[in-house]
């Protein structure tokens, strides 16, 4: 999966590039695709959304898209209807389509089709779930993964939401391999000094944080076996994150302790690990010495990632640690999806007409508003979510990152490359984007459009086809 580490990149007035874009049919199944490496694109005019509002733009030089204050003309609700009525009724996204456009700097509602219809989001539901943890986490807070002593000399693994493990050596500038094994390994045989070296200990893992289940019960198994999400879990390794069809191991932490056990063998310190799941619901002995321990990227950054690559093992695994770490019932995935709902109801979205099972979208039987999505990501520009726009800052970038690595190379739709960003949703008949852009003028705006209905005559790309059309469209129009 490709990490897009573009952040916070300082706008500028770029001459033209030439860029051409190859594209292949792209197979999607019951969920978004991973993403693979990003292409070139024309950045042929000022501004990245990556600066939302002009307050994101500090540290920012003063030169630096003077336009996107409330100095920067505003789009008009006649304009922008004539411009997107008749896409909201293209064939091609059937007949069950809801979309709101806001201005990011006042809030104020410029569009709205059938924003208050409850539609299944599929992915974009991940901003509710991520507004909630960006709102309940303090965003610099960072899992420890430990190694700590045990009863009669073994080495305990403690287990603490990391699923993004290096099997070597860590990666400080990297979310993806931030913390390493191999660092553990070397903290852990350097504590235990050279007596050590020769026996074999006894190593196994507490597996009790942040218990749920594996495998919502809501899932469909298909997706596993297809590499659509892997199971949740608190602990595994970065290069075993599912691909398509290329799905992850069935028991991630088997996979870990191996992986440390190799490496503590490099340092001279022999170990048995213990490989059967049973024996991980046996917690530390309490006040165990820490023989090592390695960081993870601040969980702003694994929040973002989990958004940018839309994994949804990811988003339910952060969902579940941030309810548990408020005092909620966080035991199945419907408990954790309450939680969300309970958490933004508080910092004041009208959750009125949401139904949610799971964190993630993935799961069937969801229903959430456009305007809920919208009013989400407003939240986190201007509201009480404050941390929630970092992760904005990160969403994929149209044509260039991502998720949108792929799209947005259409002569209709490529005004909005390498401006608009977007969280994508892709399910069987479901096409969804929300995200933010900037207009010709230097508006900012933001937007969601959700397609449940999507006719398997046109499909996935057709639908897609025209999100990206309309993404194009708030982009390049003053619409005045």
């Amino acid at each position: 999966m490709t990490d897009d580490r573009r952040r916070g990149q300082a706008m500028r007035r770029a001459l033209p590039i030439l860029a051409a874009l190859l594209t292949g049919l792209v197979t999607y199944g019951a969920a978004d695709v991973v993403d693979v490496a990003p292409g070139v694109l024309t950045y042929d005019r000022p501004g990245d959304v990556a600066q939302i509002t002009s307050e994101a733009q500090v540290g920012a030089p003063p030169t630096v898209l003077p336009a996107a204050g409330e100095q920067a003309p505003r789009p008009t609700d006649d304009s922008l209807a004539r411009q997107l009525d008749p896409q909201v009724r293209d064939a091609w996204l059937g007949p069950s389509v809801g979309m709101v456009v806001r201005d990011a700097l006042t809030g104020d509602v410029l569009y709205d089709h059938r924003g208050d219809r409850p539609m299944t989001p599929a992915s974009t539901q991940k901003i509710l779930s991520a507004a909630a943890v960006a709102r309940t986490l303090d965003p610099a807070t960072r899992m420890q993964t430990q190694v700590v002593e045990g009863a009669k000399g073994e080495l305990v693994l403690v287990a603490s939401g990391d699923t993004l493990l290096a099997s070597g050596a860590g990666d400080p500038g990297a979310t993806e391999g931030h913390a390493g094994l191999r660092d553990l390994a070397r903290a852990v045989a350097e504590s235990l000094g050279p007596q050590a070296k020769g026996e074999k200990l006894p190593l196994r893992l507490d597996g009790t944080y942040a218990a749920g289940p594996r495998v919502p019960s809501t899932w469909d198994p298909a997706d596993l076996a297809a590499g659509y999400t892997q199971r949740v879990t608190m602990i595994g390794l970065a290069d075993e994150r599912p691909q398509v069809f290329e799905p992850s191991p069935r028991y991630p932490e088997r996979s870990v302790l191996k992986a440390l056990a190799a490496e503590l063998k490099k340092e001279g310190v022999a170990t048995t690990p213990e490989l059967d799941p049973d024996s991980w619901s046996e917690p530390a002995p309490d006040g165990a010495e820490v023989l090592g321990q390695v960081e993870s990227a601040p969980v702003s950054e694994v929040l973002a990632e989990a958004l940018r690559s839309s994994d949804n093992a990811l988003t339910e695994n952060l969902a579940r640690q941030a309810a548990q770490a408020d005092g909620a019932e966080a035991s199945t995935a419907r408990d954790v999806a309450d939680w969300v709902r309970a958490t933004l109801d508080e910092a004041g979205v009208d959750m009125s007409g949401v139904t949610m099972v799971d964190a993630s979208g993935l799961s069937s039987g969801q229903k959430i508003p456009a305007s809920v999505i919208s009013d989400t990501m407003q939240l986190g520009i201007t509201g009480s979510a404050r941390s929630l726009r970092t992760v904005l800052l990160e969403l994929p970038v149209a044509g260039v990152s991502g998720t949108l690595h792929d799209r947005f190379v259409a002569e209709d739709s490529r005004p909005a490359a390498g401006i608009a960003r977007a969280k994508t949703g892709t399910l069987t008949g479901i096409s969804s984007l929300a995200g933010t852009t900037v207009t010709s003028d230097g508006r900012v705006l933001t937007y969601t459009i959700l397609a449940d209905k999507v006719p398997d005559t046109t499909g996935t790309l057709g639908a897609r086809a025209v999100l990206d059309r309309m993404v194009g469209i708030l982009t390049s129009c003053g619409c005045r």
